[in-house]
């Protein structure tokens, strides 16, 4: 078998990557000081890195793996010793039935595999990584390297510094203190890492969490809370600090909760991050909103509505007034449906305003208000002000009380086209809400247009999906008809390397989708239950969101488990 050395030589050359002068540049410095020939090359700046690396996992069939975005199993990982994963650059990632995936960074050394086989008694899977990340993980995953390389930046506080972060003492510091730890480069670079690593996971949100002994990390990555390395406990204050010295807060309030923002630039995109610390018992909490705008799909064509939602949007969008609702818990995708819908009827002779709190993304052409209530700018205020810029569309981030809700049903009926947000769980849900509000009947029958209520479900992995076939007493329990189905063939994933063997790969969206027909406007009019007006529209063609889940999941999109656990079941 031929070594990585011979079939790096044989790759490159193949691929007129390096010409035989440099490759003998390369071969002849390697015989003078030694080392790995792939590491010379990319230190002569032949080429770089990760081109390196994927042109040879291209070229050896071997998955490509980045080890920043995987959760490491750290039960597989002590199968192997922290000694032979540093000198043979491996470290196993996940184990399934008798075997194990192994990240190499020379996946053809069959000396190593067969020690590794041998050590652990297990069959080994080889996938390709870098030396640099194989060596990062390693010092993340393993225990006994004191924490890997956050221990290692704490090593570089003063002593001074480190003791006086104790649990115990922490709202003794001074202010000045505080400013001054949070400007020091290990807190710095604690700080920056957490970012980093969590822009890198795609997640949405990152929540630091002081307790009793510990400091707890974890992302949400596809809606997923995942449990993440973290720095020692006595570096919280600093921590805290620092998150807002970049989000331009008071670090010397520590008893009432502050909201802020913050940018970076990372990877060559610029990524917003949405601040809110809340003080808990053990500590100031820091909850994090990653937006992504280069991760930010804003075309409702690609959102992944099903055809009839699509369709309707766009159709209530193109009207000249009235009011258009999207419902759903936190984190539902609402604000990215809306402005996907400014996106959509965003022309030159329209005049567009928003008013947010706070505005999450920044559109060209597109007048974002952002809500300050501490000084007066409430949601209702700022409505009042933007009916007086003479606008064709108001978008309004949130409908909260009566006031708000009351001056944007009068826009409505006042010839603007209206765009909110509502806390409902169903679309006929947001009608019995705004009764509760306050608002007239026939208020909501001369304004309401279209009710939409969604929620994001996790997308199959498109590499190793298989279909299976649902068992007749599975699909009674959830209240299935076969009769409407057909077949009811479901698509799962098996896990693979390209989705890090968790079987999902990203997010959809599924909706229902509520019109309101002259009959739901006189069930509401003679104020109809939820349930009344929920079963005409269902005649009337709406799909409940259990129904829309079960069509994403027929179709491949999603799986059925993960419909059932966003979704309540119908009557």
């Amino acid at each position: 078998m031929l070594s990585l050395k011979d079939r790096l030589t044989e790759i490159l050359i193949h691929n007129k990557l390096l010409t035989q002068e440099q490759l003998d540049q390369a071969l002849s410095l390697q015989k003078e000081k030694g080392g790995r020939l792939s590491d010379i090359i990319v230190g002569l700046k032949l080429i770089k890195e990760n081109e390196l690396i994927t042109i040879l996992s291209e070229s050896l069939g071997l998955p490509l793996i980045d080890l920043k975005r995987f959760k490491i199993d750290l039960e597989v990982v002590k199968l192997v010793p922290v000694e032979a994963a540093k000198h043979y650059q491996i470290i196993p990632i996940s184990k399934m039935g008798d075997t194990i995936t192994l990240a190499m960074a020379d996946p053809l050394n069959i000396f190593t595999i067969d020690y590794v086989q041998s050590l652990t008694g297990y069959k080994i899977n080889p996938i390709i990584s870098s030396v640099q990340d194989i060596t990062q993980t390693i010092e993340m995953s393993y225990p006994d390297t004191t924490k890997g390389l956050i221990d290692d930046l704490v090593k570089e506080m003063a002593v001074t510094s480190i003791e006086l972060i104790k649990e115990e003492k922490e709202v003794s510091l001074s202010d000045q203190e505080l400013g001054r730890i949070s400007q020091e480069a290990p807190v710095i670079k604690v700080t920056n890492m957490i970012l980093e690593e969590a822009v890198k996971h795609k997640s949405s949100d990152v929540l630091i969490e002081p307790f009793d002994k510990k400091l707890r990390v974890r992302f949400r990555v596809d809606g997923i809370l995942q449990e993440q390395k973290a720095p020692p406990r006595n570096m919280h204050a600093s921590i805290v600090s620092r998150i807002k010295v970049m989000s331009e807060l008071n670090i010397a309030e520590h008893r009432l909760p502050q909201d802020g923002r913050f940018k970076i630039k990372l990877m060559n995109r610029e990524v917003d991050f949405r601040v809110s610390i809340l003080p808990s018992s053990f500590g100031e909490k820091i909850a994090l909103r990653i937006l992504d705008k280069s991760e930010a799909k804003l075309d409702i064509e690609k959102l992944g509505f099903s055809d009839y939602s699509s369709e309707t949007l766009k159709k209530v969008s193109r009207l000249p007034h009235g009011m258009i609702l999207v419902c759903g818990p936190t984190g539902s995708g609402k604000t990215t449906t809306l402005y996907s819908v400014l996106k959509y009827v965003d022309s030159p002779d329209k005049n567009i305003v928003t008013v947010e709190d706070p505005v999450e993304y920044q559109l060209e052409g597109i007048n974002q208000v952002t809500s300050r209530p501490e000084i007066g700018l409430t949601f209702a205020s700022a409505l009042r002000s933007i009916l007086r810029q003479d606008p064709n569309v108001i978008m309004i981030g949130e409908i909260r009380d009566y006031e708000t809700v009351d001056i944007a049903i009068k826009s409505a009926l006042t010839g603007h086209l209206v765009l909110s947000t509502l806390h409902t769980t169903t679309a006929p849900g947001a009608i019995v809400r705004l009764v509760n509000m306050g608002v007239e009947p026939y208020l909501i029958n001369s304004s309401l247009i279209c009710v939409m209520a969604q929620r994001l479900v996790r997308k199959v992995c498109p590499y190793c999906k298989e279909s299976y076939i649902l068992k007749k007493e599975i699909a009674e329990s959830l209240k299935l008809d076969f009769s409407k189905m057909g077949k009811a063939e479901f698509f799962r994933g098996k896990g693979c390397a390209h989705c890090f063997n968790s079987g999902s790969s990203g997010r959809t969206v599924i909706a229902e989708t509520l019109l309101l027909s002259q009959r739901i406007r006189d069930l509401i009019l003679n104020g109809s239950s939820e349930q009344f007006i929920k079963q005409q529209a269902r005649k009337e063609g709406m799909q409940t969101l259990r129904e829309d889940g079960v069509n994403s999941a027929l179709r491949g999109l999603t799986t059925l488990e993960e419909v059932v656990r966003v979704t309540a079941p119908d009557e």
